[in-house]
């Protein structure tokens, strides 16, 4: 754990020994409730610092500009949550954030309550319940400073799943592989049509890997039209573009 605290440095991200102590129990519980449920397919130590915990605490170096986790208690939700990345590893590192777990699979659902008790990690719930339900539900829907996932959909997917739960003034942080730009075309009407601007977007390479991940910096600019998010797997099919 201590090569997670030199991972962040690079990211401007300060870990006391407390919290690498959260991060090591955290990976101890993924590993032994993976050998009953598919969580995750890394599960090397080494790979679980890199590819979970350092991917998922990065976006923050490039959100700063626009807000700092560190100084205010802002809300977080993260939609798709899965193991519980990146608003676990989120909720470890900057500890005032109030963040919102929330999945589709009530098992995943159930293992993340077992980690925050283990960790004894207060100002953070889990939501059991399908994006498009979430969105539509009055005390979700644009309650979020922050709105973040990690899920593999496509952009224009994603922003239908996603835009709806953050306020007017927030902000929708996908996390995209590194070759985003044909991907991000696509989805331009989509951003716009639910409520978003996109401001920029910033590639990084993970350390000690050659692995590119993109960091979409997407604001709420206006409320999402009541239309959306429509009805289950409707976004997949028919992509607003």
């Amino acid at each position: 754990m201590e090569r997670l605290r030199t991972y962040l440095k690079n990211f401007d991200i300060e870990l006391t020994d407390n919290q690498l102590t959260q991060f090591e129990k955290y990976y101890e519980l993924l590993v032994e409730k993976n050998k009953v449920m598919n969580l995750t397919a890394i599960t090397e130590k080494e790979d679980v610092i890199i590819k979970h915990f350092a991917d998922s605490l990065a976006a923050f170096h490039y959100v700063k500009e626009f807000k700092s986790f560190t100084e205010n208690s802002y809300s977080l939700i993260d939609v798709g949550t899965g193991a519980g990345f990146p608003g676990l590893p989120l909720k470890i590192a900057f500890p005032k954030l109030k963040v919102t777990l929330f999945d589709s699979l009530n098992k995943r659902i159930l293992f993340l309550d077992e980690v925050i008790d283990a960790l004894e990690l207060t100002d953070i719930d889990t939501i059991h319940g399908r994006a498009e339900e979430g969105g539509r539900n009055a005390a979700l829907r644009g309650q979020f400073d922050f709105v973040v996932s990690r899920a593999v959909a496509n952009m224009a997917v994603l922003s239908e799943y996603c835009l709806p739960f953050a306020k007017v003034g927030g902000y929708f942080v996908p996390y995209k592989s590194a070759t985003i730009e044909e991907e991000l075309a696509s989805s331009d009407k989509a951003i716009k049509v639910l409520g978003g601007k996109l401001l920029h977007t910033k590639t990084v390479t993970l350390p000690d890997t050659d692995i590119g991940r993109s960091f979409v910096i997407v604001k709420k600019v206006k409320d999402t039209p009541k239309a959306y998010p429509r009805k289950a797997g409707t976004a997949q099919k028919s992509p607003i573009n």
